[in-house]
């Protein structure tokens, strides 16, 4: 056999040595660097997100202390990203009093979370999506999770706590003193019976009022509004309606939030900032609105900036067993010249047209950018359960969304002139009306503009409430017994 020099496999090993030793240190031993970490608080749930350019691995979670929660993370290169964590983390964070990032051994750290509550832990992964790169998500759970019909009741007590301390420094008195006032109050009953009368504050007043909408007039809708100085004039109520005795509950669902901003105009204004804003003015208006003599109370799937899967939206209405769902959005394409808001319901035998199809997959994909645990059962479950609309509900819908869109079409450009359907699945309650408003365009740098302006989300707010009152004036709601 032929044998090479020793001198050439002497220079060779050197050279190998050397080219081994140069990629050890830059690529072999190199974990993935952190690209982001935000932290989103919340009721529900607070959650964690780590986003790098590799994927990490989670190699131990130590869940024995109800106080403390502890999580080893593999493939990390540096520390420095994710103790931003750290400045990130608020005092009224519901669930994290505070984080430690502990180094251990090479390409690997301990993420410490110091508890406020017992926690259900989430630990996932997310593929890359959109403008996100690898994430590592957290989610925390409280171990005791907020019930919505237990929220709903929470903003009724704050509010009648608000309304009998202004009664009380206008009387001169003291709160106390106001116990005698009684007015009827359908949600005030519901809480009695949903909690020990030792809970509730003493005197029962007025609900607090609501900023006055400005530039739109209620008059010819239908409807009555609570009697109150600061509201704007309503409707009255059609004399050939029954008058109902029951509260009407509207549940709205502000789109995208957390990790999800939905789309984003050319101004960089959010989707999920602007349609949560307009929510907010549509509640104010529907909590002081009476439809044929019932009180209508609003119930919000998120209040605040965080991300909640399309199932749990749906999931949370039908808890507070809302008489209408209404999804809001900003819509948005790939030029800016589409403009004008839609309305659409749900269909389950193919989409009107190709822009309602194409409109209904976006959006159904929130749940990849927001990111969802796909493993969980519970979501599976909801899922499917999700899945038996009926022709009653979808029927109901049109009529809602028809009324809604003559209104909105009062106040701006409407992008089709009818309800367009397809298959959207936060419209996939079997037993409420379901309706998504797509309230404009925000690829379009105009429609970005009204969007943002405070004038025009009342003035959209007002036209939202006009539709839902022209609603149940034509069609009363069932006469029911909540559940509770």
């Amino acid at each position: 056999m032929m044998r090479l020099p020793a001198a050439l496999n002497r220079r060779s090993l050197l050279r190998v040595g050397s080219l081994v030793l140069l990629i050890g240190t830059q690529q072999i031993a190199r974990g993935a660097s952190v690209v982001a970490v935000r932290l989103w608080p919340a009721q529900d749930y607070t959650r964690v997100t780590i986003e790098s350019d590799g994927e990490l691995k989670v190699r131990e979670i130590i869940d024995t202390d109800p106080k403390r929660l502890q999580v080893e993370i593999e493939g990390l290169d540096l520390v420095a990203g994710l103790r931003e964590l750290v400045g990130q983390l608020r005092s009224s964070d519901p669930n994290i009093s505070s984080i430690r990032v502990v180094p251990s051994i090479p390409n690997r750290v301990w993420l410490d979370l110091a508890l406020k509550q017992a926690v259900k832990p989430q630990v996932f992964n997310l593929a890359p999506v959109a403008a996100y790169q690898h994430r590592l998500v957290l989610d925390l759970f409280p171990f005791n999770p907020p019930d919505p019909l237990e929220q709903l009741i929470a903003q009724r007590v704050r509010e009648l706590d608000a309304a009998s301390e202004r009664a009380a420094r206008l009387l001169g008195g003291e709160t106390d003193a106001l116990g005698s006032v009684t007015i009827n109050d359908p949600l005030g009953d519901l809480i009695a019976e949903r909690i020990s009368p030792n809970r509730l504050p003493g005197p029962t007043v007025a609900a607090s009022t609501p900023p006055t909408p400005s530039g739109t007039d209620r008059a010819g809708v239908g409807a009555t509004v609570s009697a109150n100085r600061s509201a704007p004039a309503a409707p009255r109520a059609a004399s050939n309606q029954r008058p109902t005795d029951r509260l009407i509950i509207v549940a709205l669902d502000p789109g995208h939030g957390g990790e999800d901003p939905g789309a984003i105009g050319p101004g960089g204004t959010r989707e999920k900032d602007v349609v949560l804003q307009v929510a907010h003015k549509l509640r104010d208006r529907i909590n002081a609105t009476k439809v044929n003599g019932s009180p209508m109370r609003a119930f919000l799937t998120r209040d605040a900036d965080f991300f909640v899967p399309l199932n749990v939206r749906v999931q949370k209405a039908q808890r507070v067993s809302a008489d209408l769902f209404i999804s809001i959005h900003a819509d948005a394409f790939y030029t800016p010249k589409p403009q004008g808001a839609s309305v659409f319901a749900l269909s389950t035998r193919g989409a009107s047209s190709a822009a309602a199809r194409w409109m209904a997959n976006k959006e159904n994909a929130a749940d990849l950018v927001g990111g969802v645990n796909v493993k969980s059962k519970d979501a599976t479950l909801q899922r499917a359960l999700l899945d038996m609309s009926t022709t009653a509900q979808i029927k109901d819908s049109l009529k809602l969304g028809s009324a809604m869109l003559v209104e909105v079409g009062r106040v701006g450009r409407l992008h089709k002139p009818r309800v367009e359907q397809a298959g959207f699945a936060v419209l996939k309650a079997p037993d409420i009306p379901s309706v998504l408003v797509e309230t404009a365009f925000i690829s379009n740098p105009e429609e970005e503009v009204r969007l943002k302006s405070e004038s025009y989300q009342n003035s959209l707010a007002d036209a939202l409430l006009k539709g839902i009152v022209k609603y149940f004036s034509q069609n009363p709601p069932l006469a029911r017994s909540r559940s509770v």
